[in-house]
């Protein structure tokens, strides 16, 4: 994925997440459970896209040597 594509995919959820928490009415503990729900798989959405999730991911198998 683009610099481009990862930019419009963050401004059209930053968008979409103001769009909820201000025109529909919940509870500020709700809104922040959202915000912080949404912040969290935005982060590790970008640390996949940017390839440093997958390298948590691989699972290390240790050589045993003869």
């Amino acid at each position: 994925m683009s610099i481009l594509g990862v930019m419009l995919v963050l401004i059209v959820v930053g968008v979409v997440l103001w769009l909820v928490t201000t025109y529909i009415p919940m509870d500020a503990t709700i809104k922040r459970i959202l915000v912080a729900v949404v912040i969290i798989c935005i982060v590790l959405w970008l640390l996949q896209v940017f390839g440093i999730l997958g390298l948590l991911n691989t699972p290390v198998v240790p050589r045993v040597h003869n």
